[in-house]
């Protein structure tokens, strides 16, 4: 139950920060916006609740609010494997730190723009319920909106699921498309693609995985890595961890736990290295 609400908690706290910046950059009225239609489509499907969407609205229509940068980090995992670590983030210079931190520490090297991304191409995913869809009927129909390709898939649940993609440009194009046939998508969103997956063998995998798993639990902003297919029937690997402002109470078991093993000096360094280092030491 405790990991089905911690899941829910990271889930609205990514959206929360989505409608922050689609509505600074396109309004608050998603008739108008895409991309806060197609977030709050997202909403919809992990079931948050509507007054904390509509507040989320609020908030990030105010003179006050926070902003948040879109920042793609880009680098190896082990074994050569190219890694893409898009954050939101609204201190730049503090995730830059905890990702070089994360993936040097595990055999991987944080590199410079452009290193990696010419390997991806950004596809628009949609993930749909094939209950009552004609898939013949909807792909020729799709073609003509700009599909690239479509194809079965599962869930996390092991749910059966259509997968819908198309080049990013035509992201806008295939939404409508699917509005007008009154399909509502149980996600939309946007992934890197990998143009040369590379194989590995189980043992190179897990170390590459290991990597992955420390920037889930240690990235202190809402972040997503994508792992792309290296031979494995692998989906993107997502990772979104609450503000250090809004996890005070869990702030305070870790720095209660590192003074129990002698670790107290670190308590008057910088909390989002204690965070980090806390993480690494009891997680």
């Amino acid at each position: 139950m405790f990991a089905r609400w911690n899941r829910m908690a990271k889930q609205f706290a990514r959206i929360a920060k989505d409608i922050n910046m689609a509505v600074k950059s396109g309004g608050p009225d998603p008739q108008s916006n895409p991309a806060l239609r197609r977030i709050l489509q997202n909403a919809r499907a992990v079931n948050m609740p509507k007054d904390k969407v509509e507040a989320a609205i609020k908030r990030a229509s105010g003179r006050d609010a926070t902003n948040y940068d879109e920042v793609i980090y880009e680098g190896y995992a082990p074994h050569g494997i190219a890694l893409l670590v898009e954050t939101a983030t609204d201190n730049p210079t503090r995730t830059v730190a905890t990702v070089r931190n994360i993936i040097q520490k595990n055999g991987g090297n944080l590199g410079t723009s452009g290193s990696v991304s010419f390997m991806f191409r950004k596809m628009g995913v949609f993930r749909l319920d094939p209950a009552g869809i004609d898939q013949d009927d909807l792909e020729l129909y799709l073609i003509d909106h700009g599909l690239d390709e479509m194809g079965e898939s599962t869930g996390e649940k092991g749910e059966p699921q259509l997968v819908v993609r198309c080049p990013f440009e035509d992201f806008g194009r295939v939404q409508e498309a699917l509005e007008a046939r009154k399909i509502a998508p149980l996600s939309a969103e946007h992934e890197y693609i990998c143009m040369a997956p590379t194989e590995l063998s189980e043992a190179d995998s897990a170390e590459v995985l290991a990597l992955i798993d420390k920037l889930e639990r240690m990235t202190p902003d809402d972040a997503e890595a994508k792992l792309h297919p290296f031979g494995l029937n692998l989906d993107t690997v997502r990772a979104f961890i609450a503000n250090p402002g809004d996890a005070a109470p869990r702030l305070n078991a870790i720095l209660s736990n590192l003074a129990a093993r002698g670790l107290q000096d670190f308590v008057t360094v910088d909390l989002t290295i204690v965070r980090g280092l806390a993480c690494e030491l009891i997680l």
